[in-house]
Order: structure tokens, then sequence, then C-alpha cells
């Protein structure tokens, strides 16, 4: 089968994505054992989809509803000629550190980050429920305690306070030390991203 052939058979990736490579892109099950090889770009590109346009992904994760991919992208190639200048190995594809809130996966607002940087900005909504960021309710001691996490594995308690206010406001000013140690020891964008973000609960 010639690769016109072949491309012309691909489906769309979620409805929206066109996957134009001229080559075998992901593995496949031959007799129920995974054989071949993955191709990283083709792997980070399916991931981005699957987080704007999967249903499933988004009942797991609901605050990725509403994302989306801009036009260029939903090209495999386009996102593949990006990425391959981009410094993206061991890294995660980030979409609002540079403009924070955004939702638009775009070569102007994404970029690649290390994982510690990501998960710095973990919202933990639903382990948390209805306490504000950083907080949680001790119903033993009828406080309101903090742990601040520094993004690679270390929680630091800060004490219990009176009300959820009074414990977020002390998660923000640590978590801001925090942000501003790495920020320090980054290099642009990122380093001015994170010195200017906004902790939003």
């Amino acid at each position: 089968m010639g690769i016109k052939s072949s491309l012309s058979k691909r489906k769309l990736i979620f409805g929206v994505g066109i996957n134009d490579a001229d080559y075998v892109t992901s593995r496949k099950r031959v007799k129920g054992v995974t054989v071949g090889p993955e191709c990283p770009y083709y792997k980070r590109w399916f991931g981005m989809l699957s987080r704007c346009y999967s249903e499933n992904f988004h009942e797991r994760f609901p605050t990725y509803s509403g994302c989306s991919v801009c036009g260029d992208w939903l090209y495999f190639s386009k996102f593949k000629g990006w990425m391959e200048n981009q410094d993206w190995q061991g890294k995660h594809l980030d979409k609002d550190i540079l403009l924070q809130g955004n939702k638009v996966y775009s070569p102007e607002t994404c970029i690649f980050i290390p994982s510690y940087i990501n998960n710095l900005f973990l919202n933990s909504r639903a382990k948390r429920g209805d306490c504000k960021l950083g907080t949680s309710y001790d119903k033993s001691r009828k406080k309101y305690v903090v742990r601040c996490w520094d993004g690679q594995g270390e929680y630091t308690y800060l004490g219990g306070y009176t009300t959820d206010i009074e414990a977020h406001e002390e998660y923000c000013k640590y978590k801001y030390k925090i942000i501003k140690r790495i920020a320090e020891c980054q290099e642009e964008p990122v380093k001015s991203a994170l010195l200017k973000y906004k902790i939003i609960d």
C-alpha cells in the first residue's frame, strides 16, 4: 500500500486532528503484543489533542474542558515542525505558564517546561473540596491547616489557622517564595513568566 493510500485511510484524531505524517507514528498490537517504534512527536501531539477533545479525559480532568488547539496544530506535521525546534526532551508541554489562564495550545502560548515547574501549580480542587487553595480542615483541632508543596515532592507544614482565608494567605506568601526561588534559576521567557504569576484559587 502506498503512502498516499495509507494517509487517505487514516481517521481524524478525536474528530479534529489530522495525522499527515508520511511514516508510521504509533505502535501496533500484533497478536496481543505491542510492537514497533513510537514517535515522540506524535505522542505529545496525541496527548495535547486528548486533553482538549477527549470526553473521557474531561470526565477525569474537568479543568481541561474548554481547551482547544490552534488551527495549524490540528495538523501533526505543523506541530512536529515546531516541536523539533524546542528543548523538549524530558519536559512537559505547557499552555498557560507564558500566558496565565490561557486555554489554547499554539506556538505563541506553549513551551516545554520541567515537570517540577508544571507540578508547582497543581490545583488539587477535587481533594481539597470547599477549602481554599493550600488549606484543609482538621476536625480534631478545629483549625484550617496549611501544607505547601515545592513541586519536587516535599511538603512544608505552615501551621493551623482559625479561618480559611488566613490559612490561604499564609499559603500564598510561602508559595510565592518558592516560585521566586525557582524562577531565579530559569532562563527567559520562563523566568519572567514565573515572577509575574498570580495564585488564583
